[in-house]
């Protein structure tokens, strides 16, 4: 048996990449443990592209659909590696990893933990999470095999979902520190943040070798802090609008309502009675003001009483004209 597959070790072998599995993105051949032979072919299916290494550095790749005969074909990239391969044996082997051209689709994206930033129009810290979905294809074999594959032989489309999903944290982060939109203004503006940060994103990982596309933010929420916060600004505008709906002064509502939450207390007698007591208090102070706005309504009305009296005796007396005794007497009635 170990003469015969001496043999066939020897004999040709068609080297492609057949029935990829779904979640393969990058997959190093192996034909289980055959070598290169002498009279090999190389076929790049439609939708692959093909990395040969060698010596640990990528030699060539081959990115167009082609059958390439190895022995004959004049490749400069394989001319160069066969010297080195006397017979197509030797101790230093070529790697050869097939890889994914075709777009990767519809990628689902979260983030791995809280996106912290300022809010530019409240002024307190905001912690957002955010998910949604994107596309990405490998755009620069090398630079992928280089930063990504390293000394893997085969990179999975979930785990490298993982990798982008890690490395999204940051340019996010940055535009919303940036673009200055405040919490309330996020969702109104999804579309335009997620091309702001679809910009990044393509810089940052075109050094990776890959292009990212269609990047889309379809979900924001909060953490607990941020949320507690956002819920107490709502409830304080509603307040305010609500009491300047029925013309009052939002700190007199929100005195009488500290005086009725102290008068509920539950705490004892003594509390009960401390709330009711500062009650008392506060319904003296508002009888009091009232009884001051009243007196000083009736000291202007007796005022302009005594005016308008005054202006009729000028004008008995022939001391002003009709015409000047009808307009004083306007004004002191418009006052009125």
């Amino acid at each position: 048996m170990a003469f015969i597959d001496g043999i066939k070790r020897q004999l040709r072998s068609v080297i492609e990449w057949q029935n990829p599995d779904p979640d393969a993105l990058l997959e190093q051949w192996t034909e289980n443990g055959d070598e290169i032979k002498n009279a090999s072919k190389l076929i790049v299916g439609p939708g692959q592209g093909c990395i040969f290494v060698y010596q640990g550095q990528v030699k060539a790749i081959i990115e167009e659909q082609c059958l390439v005969n190895l022995e004959t074909d004049n490749i400069p990239f394989w001319t160069t590696i066969k010297k080195f391969m006397q017979f197509f044996e030797s101790e230093h082997k070529v790697g050869i990893y097939f890889f994914r051209k075709t777009k990767i689709l519809d990628q689902k994206w979260g983030t791995t933990s809280v996106i912290k930033y300022q809010d530019p129009k409240y002024h307190f810290p905001i912690g957002l999470k955010a998910y949604g979905n994107y596309s990405y294809q490998i755009a620069d074999a090398n630079a992928f095999f280089v930063t990504i594959v390293g000394s893997h032989n085969r990179v999975g489309i979930e785990a490298f979902r993982k990798i982008i999903s890690a490395r999204i944290i940051e340019p996010i982060s940055d535009y919303l520190a940036e673009c200055g939109y405040s919490y309330a203004d996020i969702d109104a503006n999804r579309d335009e943040i997620s091309r702001g940060i679809a910009i990044k994103l393509a810089i940052a990982f075109r050094k990776l070798g890959f292009s990212i596309s269609d990047f889309r933010i379809e979900g924001t929420d909060f953490d607990e802090d941020t949320t507690r916060r956002i819920n107490r600004i709502a409830d304080l505008t509603a307040e305010a609008q609500a009491a300047q709906a029925v013309g009052l002064d939002y700190a007199k509502v929100q005195q009488l309502d500290a005086m009725r939450d102290a008068a509920r207390n539950e705490s004892g007698a003594a509390g009960a009675g401390m709330g009711l007591g500062a009650g008392v208090a506060l319904g003296q102070n508002m009888a009091q003001g009232l009884t001051a706005q009243v007196q000083t309504a009736n000291t202007g009305l007796e005022d302009i009483t005594a005016k308008l009296t005054q202006l009729k005796q000028l004008y008995e007396a022939e001391l002003i004209s009709e015409t000047e005794y009808a307009a004083k007497k306007q004004e002191l009635l418009a006052k009125f």
